[in-house]
């Protein structure tokens, strides 16, 4: 069935899926998914005014975590009306068009932290693997000229099979499989020919996300030769001590994500509560605790911060 054939169904709307079976929990539910988006949204804000406000903190490694944490910021917005639209009884259908714009942010972002966190293993790589090379190696014409590939990188590719989803037919019961819109949740309603999203998907997740975790792992490997070259076990600890932050932010990243693949894979026999909960971690997990992580295993973010509240007191 080709694409231009189903082009007559666009405007089809769909159940978005909360928590099956605790539906009479939603009012106590909606307070903890409260609490965290406030978290993700004024944690990720706070990063961004400490790093904008602060001088000192105009650098690289820092340039590459207001990215992050823009990125992060994003990533709550695109979903939050849907989520405890759902949890506060205001609505649980989503329009077609809404569906794809979300499912168009969800994954670019998605796809935009992945190319965060490799930037910021390059970082590492350079400042411990050649320190006296380093700024001259990332100087701000470079740090934006990647920030805007790994935009494009992240948005570019996917336009494609998003903008085609508008265009199949939904023959199935239009019932999505969490609480905001994925690629893959649509393309299970489809009933049109998905060959090319299907394969072009899973081309882009290679070329990506797989892509990057395996750069990143060898940036780290190189990372830990150089350290190990060291005589000092006090300079070793000090420079290792400099990646932990990212290396937290690494795996609360990826394991999410293979935790949701899995389930997705493995997980057909159970509870749809399980599904929708590994969802709702794969998008808030990161946002929530990377400005926990940076704020407190980050020395200077974190003095900023003990300032700003003994000014306070």
């Amino acid at each position: 069935m080709s694409v231009q054939s189903d082009s007559k169904v666009s405007n089809f709307t769909f159940l978005l899926t909360g928590f099956p079976g605790l539906e009479q929990e939603y009012p106590w539910l909606s307070i903890p998914f409260s609490c965290i988006y406030a978290m993700v949204l004024s944690g990720n804000c706070l990063v961004l005014h400490v790093i904008r406000t602060e001088p000192s903190l105009h650098q690289p490694m820092f340039y590459f975590l207001a990215m992050l944490a823009l990125t992060d910021l994003c990533m709550g917005l695109s979903t939050v009306h849907t989520v405890l639209g759902i949890l506060w009884g205001l609505s649980q259908e989503i329009s077609l068009d809404a569906c794809i714009a979300q499912t168009f942010f969800v994954h670019g972002l998605s796809c935009m932290e992945s190319g965060v966190l490799l930037a910021m293993a390059f970082d590492r790589f350079t400042a411990i693997c050649n320190p006296l090379r380093y700024t001259s190696i990332l100087t701000n014409t470079r740090i934006i000229n990647m920030g805007m590939a790994i935009v494009g990188r992240s948005f570019l590719f996917i336009t494609a099979p998003i903008v085609r989803l508008k265009f199949f037919h939904y023959c199935r019961p239009h019932i999505l499989s969490h609480s905001f819109c994925l690629h893959q949740d649509l393309l299970r309603l489809a009933c049109s020919d998905i060959r090319f999203n299907s394969f072009y998907a899973l081309a882009l997740v290679i070329c990506t996300l797989l892509l990057d975790s395996v750069l990143i792992l060898i940036s780290y490997v190189l990372i830990l030769h150089s350290v190990l070259t060291i005589a000092s076990r006090e300079e070793r600890f000090k420079s290792l001590q400099t990646c932990v932050s990212h290396i937290c932010a690494v795996l609360v990243f990826y394991v999410p994500i293979i935790g949701l693949t899995m389930v997705h894979r493995f997980g057909k026999h159970l509870s749809p509560v399980v599904h929708v909960l590994m969802g709702n971690i794969y998008i808030l997990f990161p946002p929530l605790m990377n400005p926990i992580i940076y704020s407190v295993k980050t020395q200077q973010i974190r003095s900023r911060f003990q300032r700003w509240f003994t000014k306070q007191n």
